[in-house]
């Protein structure tokens, strides 16, 4: 994996698709082990969660299942905004359901805070945060997320679904800022 230059600024390789592919099949199998049925609904959070969760929901091979999307901004650019915009809502009957919300990434906590606080008032059995990276140090709000793939420190990084102004999600690998951007 060699740098890349977007938008004036270097990122570095972080994490290759071999160590993504791993740490999902292992919170997958996490998942299975503790789920309490055999058809439980997946929420995906676009638009940075799509890579992440079509893996997961294969890696996790249940044939009940189900898939569901929603889709929440509060970035510009590099920077968290600090307000939430629901751009796609939840439409699925939840009620009395196992909820699984599907991440990207959990940074400062405010879009997963926002996200359990509008599932949980549709009376779901129980809800649960799957995260392929959890920045523990930025966290400002909510709970830490009950399944991760990767504890990260604060850093700026694209690819595997992650953008910078919507440019990049297709990257395989996970790309970190370097540090002297």
């Amino acid at each position: 994996m060699d740098n890349i230059t977007i938008k004036g600024l270097t990122f570095e390789p972080y994490i290759s698709h071999e160590e993504i592919a791993k740490q999902t099949e292992r919170v997958a199998a996490e998942v299975k082990r503790d789920c309490a049925t055999e058809s439980p609904i997946f929420v995906c959070v676009l638009k940075g969660a799509f890579m992440f969760a079509a893996d997961f929901f294969r890696a996790i091979n249940m044939p009940k299942s189900e898939i569901a999307f929603i889709r929440y901004k509060s970035y510009s650019g590099t920077e968290s905004t600090g307000e939430m915009n629901k751009i796609l809502g939840l439409n699925d009957d939840i009620e009395g359901r196992e909820v699984f919300i599907i991440e990207d990434i959990v940074d400062t906590g405010l879009t997963a805070h926002a996200l359990r606080s509008d599932i949980e008032a549709m009376n779901p059995k129980s809800v649960k945060m799957v995260t392929l990276l959890y920045k523990p140090e930025s966290l400002k709000i909510g709970k830490v997320p009950e399944y991760v793939g990767f504890e990260i420190p604060p850093k700026f990084i694209i690819g595997y679904g992650l953008d910078l102004d919507e440019q990049v999600r297709g990257l395989r690998d996970i790309y970190a800022l370097k540090k002297d951007e």
